[in-house]
């Protein structure tokens, strides 16, 4: 049988009847590429500096606690720094873009007003599709790879629909100022950015939130989605309380501040798009959580989250999204007590939290048996055949991540994208991933501008020779090696490897 024949024929059934087999195992002390396998996006191919046996927890602590710098290539940096999000004010740009929306609206000839507005949607989505390239980019290629998974992570737990209105053109500033300086910092910040940030008020509708006029929308999802959790012990009247406590808090995209009667000056706060109105918020007492708030000015805002967060239920429900986003399944309900206690002790702090799930047996016993989602499957892919080598056409990541249904900041509902296995495991899953693991395993040029566009020419990555096959070969199953050896050469190999159940996992 030849080695293509094998590929053809082989992988769904190969890779699904070893899930089903794939147990955890005992929590022995993990090797350093496990442990580092887990924690990042894949280890490169040249393996990851500083996460070796003797460096492992050391490595640990480093991507617990990083530095402000994440340590990107100089080509990388460039072609972010390319990039209008990257050199322009998010208020600037959505301001422009509002305009240019408004003035597309008021032409009276259909065939010109369709021809502008679809100029203004192709540049709306441009500029998200910019904040998707810099985020793959610093996925694939910075060094502080746990603070990029954890900003992943917390982009689609804090998640916000690009499609919707202008919350494209947001959400690059939405990444870089509510996500990215929190990802493992303390809950409560993270919570106040992301209601803070035009983005979020914009997707689920507090914008319209006025007294007189209330919109639950984003009061229902903090409660149900970002903190506490469905069915935690908060009632219908706490979502109407806490709305009515978010009234006002909303976006002003005009130059100048609304005019407000002299008592409300004071109250008013404004930071870029961000605004909260005095004259929009309903200024009567509330009980919310079994707390009497008093009506006054934007710390009623401040003493709801501070409630929020300081709650049990917040603690639980973060600490179980946070272990199944590792393990890759639901954790037992050992491991989520133990987290939440650690949750509430340290008051939020995300990277205690981590620290006592990764210290954890049930962790360690799950190093290697994690499905990747389609995310960690084309960055792994990529990291493996490219990690030293940037990619200069990172529309192509993106295109593979969205076909195989997992498009960044794409989901249209506020739950984000399943975190377990089962969503992504189905056989039509695997046909579609092992169709692009083809072509990366032969060399695929779209990632790369070619030198001479006359003559693009396809090189396979030497996946063999890398720190990290090294490192897995050892471990790999009689059925991987059998497959594996039939290969003619190595774009078959690297096909081979990774449609492979080893390389599936984490």
């Amino acid at each position: 049988m030849t080695a293509s024949l094998v590929y053809r024929l082989r992988p769904v059934g190969w890779v699904m009847l070893a899930l089903l087999s794939s147990g955890t195992s005992s929590a022995a002390a993990p090797s350093p590429f496990a442990m580092a396998n887990r924690l990042t996006w894949g280890v490169a191919r040249t393996g990851i500096s500083g996460a070796d046996d003797a460096g492992t927890a050391r490595w640990i602590e480093q991507q617990l606690h990083p530095g402000p710098d994440i340590g990107l290539p100089p080509a990388v940096r460039a072609q972010i720094a390319g990039f209008e999000i990257s050199q322009r004010p998010v208020a600037d740009i959505v301001v422009d873009l509002d305009a240019q929306n408004k003035a597309a609206r008021a032409i009276a000839d259909p065939d010109q007003k369709q021809a502008a507005q679809a100029a203004y949607f192709k540049r709306r989505d441009q500029l998200s599709r910019q904040a998707m390239m810099r985020l793959a980019l610093r996925c694939l290629y910075g060094q502080d790879q746990l603070r990029e998974q954890m900003t992943w992570f917390w982009m689609n737990h804090f998640s916000v629909f690009a499609a919707k209105a202008d919350v494209g053109p947001m959400i690059g500033d939405y990444e870089d100022r509510a996500i990215r300086p929190y990802a493992l910092g303390h809950f409560r910040d993270l919570l106040e950015a992301t209601l803070r940030h035009p983005a979020m008020l914009r997707y689920l509708d507090n914008a319209q939130n006025a007294a007189g006029h209330i919109n639950e929308n984003y009061a229902r999802e903090i409660m149900e989605l970002h903190s506490m959790g469905v069915g935690s012990g908060y009632s219908q009247k706490d979502v109407q309380e806490l709305a009515r406590i978010l009234t006002g808090v909303g976006i002003n995209l005009n130059h100048d501040d609304p005019k407000l009667k002299p008592a409300w000056q004071p109250l008013y706060r404004r930071a870029g798009l961000f605004e909260f109105n005095p004259a929009r918020h309903d200024f009567g007492d509330k009980i919310f959580l079994g707390h009497a708030i008093k009506g006054s000015r934007f710390d009623e805002v401040e003493q709801a989250l501070d409630l929020i967060a300081a709650s049990p239920a917040t603690a639980h429900h973060v600490s179980d999204k946070l272990a199944t986003f590792f393990l890759g399944t639901a954790p037992s309900p050992a491991l989520t007590a133990r987290m939440a206690a650690t949750f509430t002790r340290s008051q939020g702090d995300i990277a205690a939290v981590l620290k006592t799930l990764f210290d954890s047996a049930e962790f360690r016993a799950s190093l290697g048996h994690a499905f990747k989602d389609p995310v960690h499957y084309v960055l792994s892919s990529i990291r493996l055949a490219y990690g030293d080598r940037p990619v200069d056409n990172p529309s192509a990541v993106i295109d593979w991540i969205t076909g195989l249904g997992q498009g960044l900041f794409q989901r249209d509902t506020p739950d984000g994208w399943p975190l377990e296995a089962d969503a992504w495991s189905g056989p039509g899953q695997m046909s579609a991933r092992f169709e692009y693991g083809q072509k990366i395993a032969h060399g695929y040029i779209g990632f790369f501008t070619p030198a001479d566009p006359a003559k693009p020419r396809a090189v396979a990555p030497d996946f063999r020779s890398s720190a990290y096959v090294a490192a897995v070969q050892p471990g790999l199953s009689a059925q991987s090696r059998t497959a594996l050896a039939q290969a003619a050469n190595d774009g078959d190999w690297n096909a081979l490897f990774l449609s492979s159940p080893e390389f599936m996992r984490r």
